[in-house]
């Protein structure tokens, strides 16, 4: 065989490459294979070494972005089941959001709060400073003026042990929930108003709906 036969293989390749072949050959103690031989098996573990290059970089890959979404859900976008019916018909039992932290929020706004080791989804009503009115037929009055809310369907006092007028303590939230007969929220001394460290977020957008 001639020389040139064999040039685009380095020392190494060779070596493996012959012995390899003359180990599966009956009669490779007689004859060394083919140029073109060589050539094919060659070709297959340079194909092997490409597939087993690209399949660990997909996998590296994989993980890396793997670990930056769950960092970047941990500490800035948070992902939360709702569970309950208290922010129905807005939201229901099943939905899935998507939070963003932050430690701004305004009236009207979806939030998380951390409430005994659990999570809460109320609305914003009220900030620090704000009087807080809620007649006995569940209408609510921020700052003496009637507020706009088209997300409550039946309002109700619900749950309330508090006396009206209400003014919102210093680094607090006056929160309630949608569902007015049933939520438990800021009308109740059971949580009361919350503070800011208690906020988890404010609600972006709805990922999922479980109807």
């Amino acid at each position: 065989m001639a020389k040139k036969d064999f040039k685009d293989l380095n020392r190494r390749e060779l070596v493996d490459l012959v012995y390899k072949m003359m180990d599966d050959d009956s009669n490779g103690a007689e004859q060394l294979p083919a140029a073109e031989e060589v050539r094919r098996e060659h070709n297959k573990l340079i194909y092997r070494a490409k597939l087993r290059k690209v399949l660990t970089s997909t996998l590296s890959v994989l993980v890396v972005v793997a670990a930056v979404a769950v960092l970047v859900s941990t500490l800035f976008l948070p992902v939360i089941q709702i569970s309950g019916d208290s922010m129905e018909p807005t939201l229901n039992s099943g939905d899935i959001i998507l939070l963003v932290k932050t430690d701004k929020f305004s009236t009207g706004q979806l939030c998380c709060v951390a409430w005994q080791n659990k999570l809460l989804l109320k609305r914003v009503i009220g900030l620090p400073g704000d009087t807080i009115d809620i007649d006995a037929e569940g209408n609510v009055s921020v700052n003496n003026k009637l507020i706009d809310e088209p997300y409550v369907i039946n309002k109700s006092l619900g749950e309330c042990d508090i006396s009206f007028p209400y003014t919102v303590p210093d680094n607090k939230l006056f929160v309630l929930g949608d569902r007015r007969d049933t939520s438990i929220d800021s009308r109740s001394s059971a949580i009361g108003c919350v503070s800011y460290d208690q906020m988890v977020g404010r609600m972006l957008f709805r990922i999922w709906s479980a109807n």
